[in-house]
């Protein structure tokens, strides 16, 4: 009797969910036309990157943080409403998006955690290659790696900006988790490991401990080292979930990095520069003579305007021996009445001043604390 009358009670929730699903589908689907519409209004565009902004996706995303309740995680609404606005995007053609491939690196899991899988993820092999796609309209944004939380700046990117006028349109933060991916069933069987540089770096601890006669072989990424690995049972690679998925390497053992919070941060890079979202960073490149306060004099004018510097990178000009740029993050958009006033103030004391870009600041899940 009490099996029949569980069953009967199952049934009764199942019909409930077959309805919700019903409506859920109903309202992406009105969802979908009401976007539709709001590219409509912007007139004949030709295409989906003169529909995205930036700015707007990350007030929505804001806004799914602040009503969010439970029982899903902060990270889970995070993606159900990043692939919703994904795919309404998609409907006016998918964004062409170049990336630090090939695939299965990190780069590509940060391309498809800022906009969703509805896109055209490109993968090329280096990051002046990215640029160049961008720069070219071959893609309409890019995603490169700018630092990580513990082995610091990427100077190769920082470089690029040297260069490119090409701006700054957003920041994407991502908890890198790195695992040992082998056909082998054990440690003993393994003679050597394959992975990226910065890799090795970060799971160094590991490594010592546990495969501390093993060669190490640097190499362009690690999805590279996974592909290697996949006929060498001899041979491991440090590498994603993504990568051990796509290059059918089983995983071994998971997490191995060192620093359980290891953080890496990827600039989305394009061709202009969008509105304030309500809660920007601004990043600049400054640039004076060489004497005596140079630095003060380029960051006095930040601290007269009460605008807080969040991080601040020295690089070599490339113009002349001994010369060097200073690259800024500061908080707030370039349209604040503040930051106005000290860029204006910068201009009058330094020999170049250039906006790189001002964008929204990462939307991250509270309940993970990045």
């Amino acid at each position: 009797m009490n099996d029949k009358v569980n069953q009967n009670e199952l049934n009764k929730v199942r019909l409930r969910i077959d309805g919700l699903d019903k409506h859920i589908q109903s309202l992406i689907s009105e969802r979908a036309e009401l976007a539709f519409e709001v590219g409509a209004t912007k007139g004949d565009l030709p295409h989906a990157v003169d529909y995205y902004r930036p700015e707007r996706a990350a007030q929505v995303l804001r806004a799914v943080l602040e009503r969010n309740k439970g029982p899903l995680s902060d990270a889970e609404m995070l993606r159900l409403f990043r692939e919703i606005m994904s795919a309404c995007l998609a409907r006016q053609g998918p964004l062409k998006i170049a990336y630090l491939g090939p695939e299965g690196t990190f780069t590509q899991q940060a391309v498809y955690q800022h906009f969703g899988h509805s896109v055209q993820a490109l993968g090329h092999p280096a990051i002046e290659t990215v640029f160049e796609q961008v720069q070219g309209a071959e893609a309409d944004f890019g995603v490169v790696p700018i630092e990580n939380s513990t082995q610091g700046i990427v100077s190769h990117t920082l470089d690029m900006f040297l260069e490119s006028d090409l701006k700054i349109c957003g920041e994407i933060e991502m908890r890198i988790h790195h695992n040992l991916l082998t056909h082998s069933d054990n440690l003993a069987g393994l003679e050597r490991v394959y992975a990226h540089q910065q890799s090795f770096s970060q799971c160094q601890t590991w490594l010592r401990r546990n495969l501390p006669q093993v060669e190490v072989i640097p190499v362009a990424s690690n999805a590279e080292a996974a592909r290697r690995v996949r006929s060498a049972p001899e041979a491991a690679a440090i590498a994603s979930e993504s990568a051990a998925e796509i290059y059918a390497v089983p995983i071994l053992f998971s997490r191995i990095e060192d620093n359980l919070d290891n953080t890496t941060r990827f600039l989305v890079i394009g061709r202009a520069l969008f509105s304030s979202s309500g809660d920007d960073k601004t990043s600049l490149l400054l640039a004076g003579r060489e004497g005596p306060g140079l630095l003060h004099h380029l960051l006095e004018p930040l601290a007269q305007c009460d605008i807080n510097m969040s991080r601040i990178e020295s690089r070599p000009s490339q113009a002349g021996k001994w010369e060097y740029v200073f690259f800024v993050d500061v908080e707030g958009h370039v349209d604040d009445e503040a930051l106005r006033s000290a860029l204006e103030a910068l201009a009058r004391v330094s020999d170049q001043t250039r906006v790189l870009g001002s964008y929204p600041r990462a939307v991250l899940p509270k309940s993970e604390g990045l």
